[in-house]
């Protein structure tokens, strides 16, 4: 099974620390041991040092350093490294007798010690009778190499577990703004189901007492419509075709009660290259463009102008005949208004849109101009 993308960075970075580590260790200058003991050795450090570093990112800072017990932190990676230093002497000491060997024993006659001043041997034995004892390492207990692989190893230890905790609050806060994307687009399924829903069914069904067909075409558009809602907006995208399609049946069916007061303009990009949008993106600025630019007595006019310059790019420009009696801006109190948009956009298209509100053109028309960035 291949390993995801997403295991193999933390991979790759433990090998890399554990890589420079036995570098460290196997560069370890020594004057007492040699061959296999030194391995041994060394070995059996590495062991003691992936305790340390294991501890440290498992334990000391998540339960230490990031809950404020500074003190007790210090104090672990004091313990940490005299126990690093200790342990390491103890072995080296330990090899070292080893290779020695036991002591001779006495002579039956012998009753004393050698003399302090016995000449001794200078044969290729030297150094492993009991009148010569193995020199201590020229720092004593401090072994600097130690010292500063265990430190390296402790401080590799917290920037593993810094990067951690920040990549797992990421993914929090990245689950968190799907979760209220998933809540503000239930929110919005929910404002265009009961308003727009009923009222476009009593259009309906006072357009079958007019026109049976144009009310089983309208039946058609309003049953296409909610399925695309309630089915098709589940995964978090859809097809631009699909989008634009809805924007379409949401304007054939707004247009089912106004007058001739009214003049609609819809434009699509011909060829259409499709792309994955977010569904529903279009419909707050549509809606708003024929909650305040629609007027019973006084002609007026909404033109909604989509284009792709790109396959990848998609530009919409909304134009609405301005009301002075009436806001510019989107009700408060219904939809989930032009703030809350905003910040839609922010989270799921961040540096790939631009938003840009004209309250009033020189034409009294409202503009709002919306480019997204569309991932293949």
């Amino acid at each position: 099974m291949a390993i995801s993308t997403r295991r193999l960075g933390p991979l790759l970075q433990h090998v890399l620390i554990w890589g420079v580590l036995i570098v460290l260790l196997a560069m370890q200058p020594t004057e007492r041991l040699r061959g296999a003991p030194f391995v041994f050795v060394q070995a059996a450090m590495l062991a003691l040092l992936a305790v340390v570093f294991y501890l440290n990112v498992r334990w000391a800072v998540p339960r230490l350093l990031y809950g404020r017990r500074i003190a007790s932190y210090v104090g672990f990676l004091v313990a940490a490294v005299l126990s690093m230093l200790v342990l390491h002497r103890v072995l080296e000491n330990s090899f070292t007798d080893l290779r020695r060997g036991p002591e001779p024993p006495y002579s039956a006659g012998q009753t004393s010690f050698p003399r302090p001043n016995a000449p001794r041997s200078h044969g290729p034995n030297r150094g492993f009778g009991p009148s010569r004892r193995m020199p201590l390492h020229r720092f004593g207990l401090f072994n600097p190499a130690i010292f500063i692989t265990t430190l390296l190893a402790l401080g590799l230890g917290t920037s593993v577990a810094a990067v951690q905790r920040g990549q797992r609050e990421a993914e929090m806060r990245q689950a968190l703004e799907q979760e209220k994307l998933a809540t503000e687009l239930s929110w919005l399924k929910a404002q265009i189901n009961p308003h727009f829903f009923f009222n476009t069914l009593n259009n309906i069904y006072a357009l079958t007492l007019i026109d049976g067909d144009r009310a089983r075409e309208a039946l058609h558009r309003l049953s296409r419509m909610m399925r695309y809602v309630l089915y098709e907006t589940q995964t978090g995208t859809a097809p631009l075709s699909q989008e634009l399609l809805f924007v379409r049946d949401y304007i054939d069916l707004m247009q089912l009660r106004l007058t001739d007061n009214v003049r609609v303009e819809y434009q699509t990009p011909e060829p259409l290259h499709d792309a994955p949008v977010a569904p529903m993106i279009l419909l707050t600025f549509v809606e708003n463009a024929f909650k305040h630019g629609v007027s019973t007595v006084t002609p007026s006019s909404i033109r909604i102008q989509i284009q792709q310059p790109t396959p990848h790019t998609l530009e919409a420009d909304i134009y609405n005949t301005l009301f002075d009696e009436r806001p510019t801006q989107l009700d408060a109190n219904h939809g989930i208004g032009l703030v809350n948009t905003r910040r839609r956009l922010e989270l799921l298209y961040p540096n790939r849109h631009t938003l840009t509100v004209t309250e009033r053109t020189p034409t009294n028309e409202y503009h709002i101009h919306l480019t997204l960035t569309l991932l293949p």
